[in-house]
């Protein structure tokens, strides 16, 4: 009988075995290498990546091989198919990324070489044959996008989430508002590390140096420690060298190993970390799309509005399920300067190029406030995609996804046409839904003058039934000598009346540099009538989680109207409605002509919610309340109408202000007074 092996032959044994693993993980490493030679040269003759008549005959040379050894051919058989998908996976990474073709890289990084984000990068694209990066050093995550956007670095990495703290929200908001798409995503472990210089102690440490989302993730261990202060650091890599650069032995940092020995200092604890499986993910930007070559496996992000009403999310997950499209991500984060409402952020399966996906994309506009694309991008977490599968309906649904029907003839507005959404858009702002059956009314002053005559204005709104507050802040004038606004002094005049009363506001934005700025005071963007035309404003508006007030032209025919319209519609923002305020005709005994007939037209043209203002179209205040009452009777969603406590000395447009009296009483003759 056989003695019994000893725990040290075990010991040994094991070792050995540990070491031929080593040998393997090398070689499969130098595989990887030649793979990546064979997609330069691919790249460059053209040549498809996958070769499947080769696959085979490799995969059976294998098998042969194996036998001559005494190996199992199914063990063989399924290894060698997964180092082949391997392989073509990478090849395919390779030859569908803008800016894998070059030989370096400028990385734009929040921190300085050693830090998280530059340890990522180095991950990220060393398996894309990439070593030669160089980093442009940013304080803060937003100068990392700037960076990208100016054109000082070629794509930027920053980190998105964690596995122990959670979402970075500030990364979210800049995806939100910077103009960046996302081409790639990879996930890299932390293991923070308390570092110190050469001879110091734990027990000795005074101070310690950490970014903020180290310090999050630490927390069970900072907290434990006695007489020690954490002083919040701007980087992971930078508090190493800060403390590497006082000399002082009392002093510690949270950093990476790496970052310890780029800058000579001990680790004196590992793995401080709440967890021990610490993943941080980072995504990386690119002022350029991602191409992602057909059957590359690939996950798109997006960003999604949806209405404050119940059943809204729901609906708009539906469309995820209904369409087969596996959702693998669902992140909530509060809209920017509208802490009420939230903003989603999804990841799902399946790229922007593959047409069951811009299906159904297309389908989710009609489901939502608000959607932006940050990106689809190559990932090694998923399955390979069927370029041509079919949407997978499902035909147990009770209420069946709406389907975009196919406009009858070519239009150039596609978005805001009854072909693609036949059910009305309701935009809410606040307890106003614009777009059903109740009648919406909007007033207030035609400009923003002083505190007095704004707070009169809101309080006559508010006490006759109005529903949002109206007043002009930039006003462009047809004389550069007539009054222009108080711009940004004004919208804080309005912003505060509407608070002071409970009343959303509308005002107009005239410049694309201004959009966000104007969108954290104003409920509502309106576009005016001399900007309909103004397509960067219009895009600017489209970026932004606002709805937005367009008005006709006064010169516009319908479908330019619509066409303005659809450049809002294309950029995301989906909560527009239209507002009638009249043409110009031959005509002079009005300042306008109200084109009622508009109001039923664009009922049949488009599902985006229409009102009419009657104080342009008039220019008089006594012919206001029977066009409001001629637009209620033709079908207007709302009116929008100017008031002021003293018209008769108004800086803009007194003579077509109703006074405040005069309001109650349409109010009244409307049904809507309270």
């Amino acid at each position: 009988m056989d003695s019994p092996i000893s725990p040290d032959d075990i010991e040994s044994i094991r070792a050995g075995i540990d070491e031929v693993d080593a040998g393997i993980l090398e070689l499969l490493a130098q595989r990887r290498t030649f793979s990546l030679r064979v997609a330069r040269l691919k790249g460059t003759q053209d040549a498809p990546s996958r070769d499947l008549l080769r696959e085979e005959d490799l995969i059976a040379e294998r098998i042969a091989g194996g036998l001559d050894h005494g190996l199992d051919t199914g063990l063989i058989n399924s290894l060698w198919r997964e180092i082949i998908n391997d392989s073509v996976r990478v090849q395919r990474e390779f030859l569908g990324r803008s800016e894998v073709d070059r030989d370096s890289l400028t990385v734009a990084i929040q921190g300085i070489e050693g830090s998280y984000s530059s340890l990522a990068s180095r991950q990220f694209f060393d398996a894309r044959g990439i070593t030669d990066l160089s980093f442009v050093r940013s304080d803060t995550f937003a100068d990392a996008f700037e960076a990208v956007i100016d054109g000082r670095a070629d794509v930027g990495v920053v980190p998105i989430e964690n596995t122990t703290a959670g979402a970075i929200s500030e990364v979210y908001d800049l995806l939100l508002e910077r103009e960046l798409h996302v081409i790639g995503d990879t996930r890299y472990r932390v293991r923070h590390c308390l570092l110190g210089l050469p001879g110091a102690s734990v027990a000795a440490l005074r101070r310690i140096y950490a970014h903020p989302q180290a310090a999050a993730q630490c927390s069970d261990f900072l907290s434990g420690l006695e007489d020690c202060e954490v002083i919040v650091f701007g980087d992971t890599a930078l508090s190493s060298k800060k403390i590497a650069e006082l000399g002082d032995s009392t002093v510690g940092a949270i950093a990476s190993e790496d970052a310890g020995r780029l800058y000579g200092l001990d680790v004196l604890l590992t793995g401080v970390a709440n967890r021990d499986q610490n993943f941080t993910r980072f995504v990386v930007l690119s002022t350029e799309a991602a191409h992602i070559p057909e059957g590359v496996p690939a996950k798109t992000s997006i960003v999604m509005a949806v209405g404050n009403h119940p059943g809204a999310l729901m609906d708009a997950l539906a469309v995820f399920r209904d369409t087969g499209t596996n959702l693998v991500k669902l992140e909530s984060r509060p809209i920017p300067d509208n802490p009420t409402d939230e903003l989603f952020y999804l990841d799902f399966e399946g790229a922007v190029e593959d047409p069951p996906v811009a299906a159904m994309l297309e389908t989710l506009t009609t489901h939502v406030h608000f959607l932006k694309v940050l990106g689809s991008y190559p990932s090694r977490d998923l399955r390979s995609r069927a370029p041509t599968a079919a949407p997978n309906r499902n035909p147990t649904r009770s209420a069946p996804v709406e389907e975009p029907a196919k406009p009858s003839k070519p239009v150039g507005y596609k978005l805001g046409s009854r072909g693609h959404k036949k059910r009305n858009t309701i935009v809410e702002v606040g307890e106003a839904r614009i777009g059903e059956d109740r009648l919406v009314m909007i007033a207030g002053p035609c400009a923003v003058e002083s505190w007095d005559q704004v707070m009169a204005a809101a309080r006559a709104v508010k006490d006759y039934g109005g529903s949002i507050l109206r007043g002009g802040c930039f006003k462009p004038r047809t004389s550069p000598y007539s009054f222009q606004g108080l711009g940004f002094e004004g919208l804080e005049m309005l912003f505060e009346a509407g608070k002071a009363f409970g009343l959303p506001v509308v005002t107009e934005v005239i410049s694309p540099e201004d959009v966000s700025a104007v969108a954290a005071k104003a409920d509502v963007l309106q576009i005016g009538a001399r900007n309909m035309q103004n397509f960067s404003l219009l895009s600017a508006v489209g970026r932004s989680h606002r709805p937005v007030m367009l008005k006709r032209g006064m010169s516009s025919s319908i479908d330019e109207w619509l066409q303005a319209a659809e450049y809002i519609l294309a950029e995301g923002n989906q909560q527009v409605f239209l507002c009638e305020r009249g043409i110009r005709t031959f005509e002079t005994s009005t300042r306008n002509t109200l084109d009622l007939s508009a109001v039923p037209v664009l009922m049949q043209r488009t599902h985006l919610p229409v009102i009419v203002d009657p104080s342009h179209a008039a220019g008089e205040r006594l012919l206001v309340a029977p066009l409001a009452h001629a637009a209620a009777a033709v079908g207007a969603h709302g009116i929008m109408v100017e008031i002021h406590p003293d018209p008769d000395n108004a800086l803009s447009d007194g003579p077509q202000s109703l006074e405040l009296d005069q309001f109650g009483r349409l109010m009244d003759s409307l049904g809507l007074a309270r």
